[in-house]
């Protein structure tokens, strides 16, 4: 404020004090509810914006699976063509060349192996989708403002989507090889959603992690070909593993790995001759341990960099 003096100065007179005077920004921030444009959300905040952006993802993941093969005449075909193929190379090399059939009769094997393939490349796929979620789409990241975990959530549904529209062939073809519906085909419902689980818990990590290491895209495919070759896609591990002089941890820890725990489950349910005798111990809560641990602990691990995706 200020006032005339009698020469014609003007005199200066201190301003009133302020009743927020003293306080720090943070208290600030508080006492008038402001927030950090950009802040990451609690995680059940967080939650809640992710149901609320739920037509999106669906929409998302729909968009991605129309476009992924809308410049191949075969089109969508190719979704079912290429683990088709890859089954065949698989038969031909492990089950013709090299015996991997081992313990198995040809009308099994034939669809254990092409019901590995599907399984796992259902993993295989999810994980190398969310690699590139954030860092493929920093023009989305940057542009608008959403949950970040959309993306790696909407990449993992638009595989099972895939994976869900290549199953009408794996019906085929297990049933070529004379195993005919039953009560236990309704076992691949609870066994795909807790493999969906830890699909997505798992491209959630590696969405984390790709977003500050783009090369990480580069070093996952011989990461998960060695994963498929230790997980029993082309053979069944404790037919493979019996004659050899391994300790016997060895072979539960190999089929108590999530990939094997998840086919396995797909297998027995599909395949008449695939009996109890060929899968571990306590299967089924393996398999909801694994999707729990890793749905739970990915989600969260993705959660704690949410303000930092798209910066720097």
């Amino acid at each position: 404020m200020s006032e005339t003096t009698q020469d014609g100065g003007v005199a200066v007179s201190a301003a009133p004090p302020s009743p927020d005077d003293g306080l720090s920004p943070a208290q600030l921030a508080e006492k008038y509810g402001l927030s950090v444009s950009g802040a990451r959300p609690g995680l059940l905040a967080y939650v809640k914006q992710l149901w609320g952006r739920r037509h999106f993802i669906l929409a998302f993941s729909q968009a991605k699976l129309t476009a992924q093969y809308s410049q191949a005449k075969l089109g969508q075909l190719w979704q079912v063509v290429t683990p088709l193929l890859n089954a065949a190379v698989y038969f031909f090399i492990f089950g013709v060349l090299l015996g991997a059939n081992r313990g198995l009769e040809k009308h099994v094997y034939v669809p254990f192996l092409v019901t590995g393939v599907f399984v796992f490349t259902f993993t295989q796929s999810s994980v190398m989708s969310g690699v590139r979620s954030i860092s493929g789409n920093l023009g989305l990241v940057r542009a608008l403002h959403f949950p970040r975990a959309s993306l790696p959530i909407s990449f993992s549904l638009q595989q099972l989507q895939q994976l869900l529209f290549s199953m009408i062939v794996l019906f085929a073809v297990v049933m070529a090889f004379g195993s005919y519906p039953t009560w236990s085909w309704l076992l691949v419902v609870p066994a795909l959603a807790l493999q969906f689980v830890f699909n997505t818990g798992l491209a959630l990590v590696f969405a984390r992690l790709g977003s500050k290491t783009p090369d990480l895209a580069q070093l996952m495919p011989f990461v998960m070909r060695t994963w498929m070759y230790a997980s029993g896609v082309m053979f069944s591990i404790p037919h493979m593993l019996a004659d050899k002089d391994l300790p016997v941890w060895l072979t539960d820890v190999l089929q108590w790995n999530p990939a094997a725990v998840y086919m396995d489950l797909v297998r027995f349910a599909l395949i008449k001759d695939y009996t109890r005798e060929n899968l571990p111990d306590h299967i089924w809560f393996l398999a909801l341990g694994w999707a729990l641990v890793a749905g739970v602990a990915g989600f969260v691990y993705f959660w704690k960099s949410e303000e930092r995706y798209g910066r720097g």
